[in-house]
């Protein structure tokens, strides 16, 4: 994934219940989830379940104060 696929949020579909994983290194494939590139490093996936089924924008600067979502800490960067 480019960088530049990190400077706002990802829109994705969330199943009511289900649990997910959302990445905090930015090494996983798999983004805005976790796929375990983060193994050997200091950093740890945010593990969190679906309140309601639905679209969701999902952080992917890494920098939200409300993880897994974006709460807009991707403004700042610009």
């Amino acid at each position: 994934m480019k960088e530049d696929n990190f400077s706002r949020p990802i829109t994705v579909e969330l199943e009511e219940g289900k649990t997910y994983f959302w990445c905090k290194c930015k090494l996983s494939k798999k983004q805005p989830f976790c796929d375990g590139s983060h193994k050997g490093t200091d950093f740890s996936p945010i593990k969190f379940v679906a309140q309601k089924s639905g679209s969701f924008s999902l952080c992917m600067c890494k920098k939200t104060m409300n993880a897994p979502f974006c709460d807009g800490s991707h403004k700042s960067e610009d």
